[in-house]
């Protein structure tokens, strides 16, 4: 297979690049990424010399690119997206394009080129928050976006599943729950958190720190994707959870357990705008259907985690200065 893969140069999809052409060494891999602050391509410097793996620098909203690599791709990953709330809540313009206009682009290129089988990475966002005993998100959940982010990935969804019954495109839909291991961008809460501790800083907590998330590590996702590209129904969508149901001041507590701080680490701060209380996923689905359930628990993963931010110090301090992108953009330019 020849994969197009869009946004590779971020956490999930470079941790997806290097899974795939572990598993399939025979396959290719085209990376469209548009070098933003958060794609990296240090990410995936151990694969720049792999014959099989070709890295573009682009936007999914350049039609024209678009359409070029889509024709010479088998399928489509779509991961490219503005993520970080916080950043949707100060400017939405930029999720807004990418999002949605960025989506509608591929999925345009993928119909006009032989009906491309294409798969869409989305996020249990959509569905709005829980509240702590409310029955936890489903694919029949209704969407309830609170976010500019969320909103732009409802969106996104909604342009996916028209053009399966549109046009009959070959799509499947994914809804995760927070991705965290290697190689995630450092204001995240998880590697926020380990950075600042091992720089002797403090940790913002938002409000009362009782907010609630299910964390799955991304090498599980990576598989789910598999498997739903291999063998997922055309048409339907599958949400991908990792059954690790945390309020934010447990994590954080177990964050500074392991790396042997105490709590007067913890700095509680102001909450953001529309902080959804809880999310949690029901993976029955793609368990019953096709088979997966994530195999590295919480705590496992989250010693994993810790301890390769301590080995990769060099990675996420030139992300924190800024030095990351020089080096690319003598390369390829801002």
């Amino acid at each position: 297979m020849k994969i197009l893969v869009t946004g590779g140069a971020g956490f999930i999809g470079s941790n997806f690049i290097r899974y795939w052409l572990n598993k399939y060494p025979n396959d290719n891999i085209i990376n469209l990424d548009a070098l933003t602050y958060a794609g990296n391509l240090e990410n995936l410097r151990d694969l720049e010399n792999n014959k099989n793996y070709k890295f573009v620098k682009g936007n999914i909203c350049d039609k024209d690119l678009t359409n070029d690599l889509v024709k010479e791709a088998d399928a489509i990953i779509n991961f490219a997206a503005e993520t970080h709330v916080d950043r949707s809540i100060l400017d939405a313009e930029n999720f807004i394009k990418t999002n949605v206009l960025g989506t509608y682009n591929l999925l345009e290129a993928a119909k006009n080129n032989g009906s491309k089988r294409f798969h869409h990475i989305s996020t249990d966002e959509v569905f709005g928050h829980l509240g702590i005993n409310d029955p936890i998100f489903n694919e029949s959940t209704p969407y309830a976006p609170r976010s500019p982010y969320s909103a732009s990935k409802a969106a996104s969804d909604h342009l996916v599943r028209a053009y399966y019954h549109t046009y009959g495109l070959p799509a499947t839909i994914s809804n995760c729950s927070n991705n965290y291991g290697p190689y995630m961008f450092p204001e995240k809460v998880i590697p926020l958190f380990i950075t600042n501790l091992m720089e002797g800083k403090k940790v913002p907590v938002y409000g009362d720190g009782m907010n609630v998330r299910d964390w799955l590590y991304v090498e599980d996702h990576c598989e789910a994707i598999d498997i739903i590209l291999k063998k997922g129904k055309i048409g339907e969508t599958y949400c991908i959870g990792g059954n690790s149901e945390k309020p934010n001041i447990e994590i954080t507590k177990k964050i500074i357990e392991l790396m042997g701080k105490d709590e007067s680490s913890i700095e509680y701060v102001k909450d953001r705008p529309g902080h959804d209380r809880r999310y949690a996923i029901d993976f029955s689905k793609i368990k019953n259907e096709l088979g997966w359930e994530p195999k590295v628990f919480f705590e496992e993963g989250l010693k994993k985690t810790i301890e390769w931010y301590k080995n990769n110090q060099t990675w996420w301090k030139n992300i924190k200065s800024g030095d990351y992108q020089k080096y690319y953009e003598k390369q390829y330019g801002k």
